[in-house]
């Protein structure tokens, strides 16, 4: 399948927008166990990572099964008192452009997080690896491993970790114990993914300029797209459409949905979708899947959060100021239920 050159182009800025400084772990690592320790020496550490601790930021590094995976994460000086968000950047990126970028559309991704904890809350600033690959085996990049794949998943065990180790670690006396999601484009899918394979664990999730992680595929063969981190491009299981192309994800039905994970929550965390109609990236009619699909799995849901006007645009697909203050509000009125 070709796609016009424009596309091309849509997928070289996003990564360009997107991707930010490759990371340098610089935190101590403790096998089977999690590493909390503040970075006293920054002279191995990147610009963001640099600008993260001088923010007041810490950085740890989670071994799972063997392997090094990084977090960054901020909490008010005394009790968290609205709990605890785990944050999961867009495909291409890393966590540290949620705590130390300045630059073009990471600024609405530092404000979020900084709002969050003058706010109340704890922020926890996960980053994907670059190990995930589709079911033929070649790898994808910057990604989550949000779909569902002939192979045991990367990221729900690192998710499940944070839950239920670090984030009760690092938990203050009087501390609200909720626990929300949120995560941008794979980010966002991969939070769908996490609350409802790990539902007994989350409060509530909000994905942005997402959709659903049990009804598409990537095919990660090079070329396919412009993108300078991520390999390949995603595809709509029952349409069989990129999902860049308009109504893309829509279908009457989906019996080619896969199974979705269940971890049988007595109440099953309440759900908010935060996207643009006019996503050039992540076509509205997949956001529209997700929320019915959501809703048919027995997840409740507020009406989405949907910012209208413009043109199609990479810019529609990236994370909003708009979003900071909804997500937020949304988070503490779960609280009440």
């Amino acid at each position: 399948m070709s796609y016009p050159k424009s596309r091309w182009v849509i997928g070289a800025l996003l990564s360009v927008v997107i991707a930010g400084s490759v990371l340098v772990a610089g935190s101590v690592l403790v096998a089977g166990a999690v590493a909390l320790e503040r970075r006293s020496d920054q002279g191995g550490a990147s610009p963001q990572e640099r600008q993260c601790a001088e923010r007041g930021w810490r950085p740890a590094v989670v071994d799972v099964s063997g392997t090094p995976r990084d977090v960054q994460w901020k909490g008010p000086d005394r009790s968290w008192s609205k709990g605890a968000i785990i944050v999961m950047h867009g495909g291409g990126g890393e966590h540290v452009q949620w705590c130390g970028s300045n630059f073009g559309s990471a600024a609405a991704q530092v404000r979020f997080s900084e709002l969050a904890v003058e706010e109340g809350f704890a922020v926890f600033l996960l980053n994907s690896s670059s190990e995930v690959s589709d079911n033929q085996g070649r790898i994808c990049g910057k990604i989550w491993d949000d779909e569902v794949r002939d192979r045991p998943n990367l990221d729900l065990p690192f998710i499940e970790q944070v839950m239920q180790q670090v984030i009760p670690s690092l938990r203050p006396a009087d501390s609200e114990d909720a626990i929300y999601l949120t995560g941008l484009s794979s980010g966002g899918y991969m939070a769908v993914r996490a609350a409802t394979h790990l539902n007994t664990l989350v409060t509530a999730f909000a994905p942005v300029s997402s959709g659903d992680p049990y009804g598409w595929h990537r095919r990660c063969e090079p070329g396919l797209t412009a993108r300078i981190k991520v390999e390949g491009a995603g595809y709509d299981n029952e349409t069989g459409k990129h999902i860049i192309e308009r109504n893309s994800c829509l279908s009457q039905s989906y019996p080619n949905e896969a199974r979705w994970d269940d971890g049988q929550a007595p109440t099953k965390p309440t759900f908010r979708l935060f996207h643009h109609e006019m996503d050039g990236i992540n076509d509205v009619s997949c956001a529209d899947k997700v929320a019915r699909q959501l809703r048919s799995h027995g997840y409740p849901g507020e009406p989405d959060f949907l910012l209208r006007g413009g043109r199609r645009s990479l810019a529609n697909h990236l994370w909003q100021d708009e979003y900071n203050r909804p997500i937020l509000d949304f988070f503490t009125s779960s609280l009440d239920r």
